[in-house]
């Protein structure tokens, strides 16, 4: 049976890193897996740092959609983020939120039938108020969804606070 444990917040508010120091007290070398796209030389470049800071003791898997074609019995994963996988369905099916819904939501279930610990990183995007743009609010809708279902499942769930983890489950 897995364990699951979601971290959520704002942006910069501490949820990877309290997730990596979690991650290192469940195992000496937790699985970093990184769901983002590679947009542009910026993001190239603020991967590669994340990479770097982290250190050896980790195992880094890029996995953009199917994470569940990864082997981890037994393994500590950390995922990070929910938000950016999330991106990847929303523009492969044209902002479509339906389908979208759908495809993470089986691809987590698939996933989550490993017997390990995993540890998903998201963002609380609807905090800030409604987007102005009808595509945003359209993926803010997305997460918001994402995020409860991951939720309900958890073992453990943080809401991280200017770099403080509030246990909300």
């Amino acid at each position: 049976m897995a364990k699951i444990i979601l971290i959520t917040g704002g942006q910069r508010s501490g949820k990877s890193s309290h997730a990596q120091n979690m991650a290192l007290q469940l195992s000496p070398n937790p699985i970093y897996l990184a769901t983002s796209r590679i947009w542009d030389e910026e993001h190239q470049l603020r991967i590669e740092r994340h990479k770097a800071d982290r250190g050896n003791e980790w195992v880094n898997i890029e996995e953009e959609k199917e994470l569940s074609k990864h082997k981890f019995e037994g393994k500590t994963v950390l995922i990070d983020c929910i938000t950016l996988w999330l991106t990847n369905f929303f523009f492969d099916n044209d902002s479509a939120i339906e389908q979208s819904l759908e495809e993470a939501k089986a691809e987590f279930n698939v996933l989550v039938q490993q017997e390990a610990t995993f540890i998903f990183v998201t963002n609380e995007i609807g905090l800030g108020g409604m987007p102005e743009n009808p595509v945003q609010r359209k993926f803010t809708d997305l997460q918001g969804w994402m995020n409860q279902y991951i939720a309900e499942r958890a073992n453990e769930v943080y809401l991280m606070v200017s770099g403080i983890p509030l246990k909300v489950k």
